[in-house]
């Protein structure tokens, strides 16, 4: 530090007046730091290094942080500011779904597995999302989204209609928020937890990237007549490879509903 500040004067930092310095000379700043300097005792830690290697690994895995013209092109354009959680910057590589599964109780109704490289994210009106590193949005407001996962949730009715017309409701409640959601296609049939289910895939715009996203949607009906829901989303040009991971996932539900 005291080397700094002699850079600092060499260079002109002491021409001007004081009150227009950055760092205001006291007359005696060099001296003092090198006594302040001479007071310290740094004793030898016995810690092991592992973990800072642990931790250096991880950091040079991460992306780049985004500079400040690339921030401030984003909000320029956007308007919202929105990172993803566990890393910096938008531009973010997401790891493909993994090969080992975890499982996991989002209710004490319901057990389904999905990959271990998804972890649990606690979302809001009931429902929960599971998302790799990276793939998890929240913006400066606190709304969330997320670019590849599943969100797993529970539509409560009043237990009329049958599954078709409890889904086209839901759908209609999603695009009310989303203006840019459409249809792909029709309905298929699926199971779920060993129940009759149906299946349908719309396209979206992500708020999160700006681009395409393929929109997987399955339900089925619960003992009480609300809707259980299962929403994969991800990103159009991969959406080949997650469609049958959203599949495995409806197939690994268990449910205990009475």
């Amino acid at each position: 530090m005291a080397r700094m500040f002699e850079t600092i004067e060499r260079q002109g930092g002491g021409q001007g007046p004081e009150w227009l310095s950055d760092h205001p000379n006291p007359g005696n700043r060099v001296q003092a730091i090198n006594r302040e300097a001479e007071s310290l005792r740094v004793e030898r830690t016995t810690a092991s290094s592992g973990d800072f290697q642990s931790v250096r690994s991880r950091l040079n895995q991460m992306p780049a942080a985004p500079t400040s013209r690339e921030v401030a092109s984003r909000q320029a354009q956007g308007g919202r500011r929105q990172e993803p959680v566990g890393a910096s910057g938008r531009n973010v590589r997401v790891e493909p779904p993994s090969g080992s599964w975890r499982t996991y109780r989002p209710g004490d109704f319901m057990r389904l597995s999905v990959p271990g490289n998804w972890e649990q994210i606690g979302g809001n009106s009931g429902t929960v999302t599971y998302a790799p590193e990276g793939g998890y949005y929240r913006d400066q407001n606190g709304a969330s989204t997320f670019t590849h996962g599943i969100e797993v949730g529970v539509a409560r009715g009043d237990g009329g209609g049958n599954l078709q017309q409890q889904t086209e409701q839901l759908l209609q409640g999603f695009a009310q928020n989303n203006p840019n959601l459409r249809r792909q296609g029709g309905y298929s049939r699926t199971s779920i937890g060993g129940r009759n289910g149906i299946t349908t895939t719309l396209s979206n715009v992500s708020d999160a990237t700006g681009e395409t996203e393929a929109v997987n949607v399955s339900t089925a009906q619960l003992r009480d007549g609300s809707l259980l829901f299962i929403i994969g989303v991800a990103p159009a040009d991969e959406s080949r490879t997650y469609l049958n991971t959203f599949a495995r996932v409806r197939e690994s539900v268990q449910l205990a509903d009475r």
